[in-house]
């Protein structure tokens, strides 16, 4: 069995406030993007092994057997007799770029495991198990745009349709550390919530969706500003960084000519939004 893992995007990230155990509660949009992996479980015939793994693609910052992928299938074996399998994840979602490609590989693996192996497993319990294993991994079960809060892990069905639009999504080589994304974070609840701004026509977001860890983030990286900012010269009707970074998304009316060039050096994709 063959899936494809698609990436997301924050639609707008405010952080509202600091919580006990030290973690922020926020609220976002996660919408589900064109840009995929590629992830094939198979029968392992070999014996004495539960499981092997084999990856290529894009770098990966972890050991393989930490794959989320191999932490997916462990967590399900710990309650249903699953047969050994033989894992093969090509990575082309880039990592470090607030893209959520390791959680909806997560996510995608426990789909599939669901059917290969007929559990019977409901949508809610599926997204139980995945959130063990991430706070966003649930959202890759339904994949479906949603309002999150709490720590990414909340979920709020929202209507969002942005299918006569084109992503440009563009990522340098650039690593945004997690206390770097929050040294200037100052939590604050927005004026305007983003479930009232999405339903505005995209042309204002502009105005009135931020990410608010873009102002930690472009001080110490001016080179992930300026590709904002390029994309605003291209034509952009929406423009921002996604997550906590690096990658930043622009939204179009029309397809962009050569845009691999325009960002040469960086991780450069296009695609017809959903």
């Amino acid at each position: 069995m063959i899936t494809f893992p698609n990436a997301k995007i924050n639609l707008g990230l405010n952080i509202v406030e600091k919580r006990p155990d030290g973690y922020h509660n926020l609220e976002t949009v996660f919408f589900p993007i064109n840009l995929q992996d590629a992830l094939e479980v198979k029968p392992l015939e070999e014996e004495g092994v539960d499981y092997k793994i084999s990856m290529k693609g894009n770098a990966l910052d972890c050991n393989p057997d930490d794959n989320l992928v191999v932490k997916a299938y462990k967590l399900l074996k710990q309650d249903f007799n699953l047969a050994p399998v033989d894992i093969h994840l090509f990575k082309h979602i880039p990592s470090g770029a607030g893209l959520g490609g390791g959680s909806s590989d997560c996510a995608f693996m426990i789909k599939m495991l669901n059917q290969k192996f007929a559990l019977g497993l409901s949508l809610e319990k599926m997204e139980e198990y995945a959130a063990k294993l991430g706070a966003d991994c649930a959202f890759f079960v339904r994949n479906e745009p949603v309002f999150a809060t709490g720590i990414g892990n909340i979920f709020e069905p929202v209507k969002l349709s942005l299918a006569d639009y084109y992503i440009v999504l563009v990522k340098p080589d650039i690593f945004v550390s997690t206390r770097d994304a929050f040294s200037k974070i100052k939590p604050h609840r927005p004026e305007l919530s983003l479930k009232e701004i999405i339903k505005m026509p995209v042309e204002k977001w502009k105005d009135v969706m931020v990410n608010d860890f873009e102002d930690s983030v472009f001080a110490l990286y001016p080179e992930i500003a300026a590709i904002k900012d390029k994309m605003y010269d291209l034509g952009a009707v929406y423009a921002s960084m996604s997550g906590s970074g690096s990658s930043v998304y622009g939204l179009f009316r029309q397809p962009i000519e050569n845009v691999d060039e325009k960002f040469a050096g960086c991780f450069c994709r296009q695609r017809e939004m959903f």
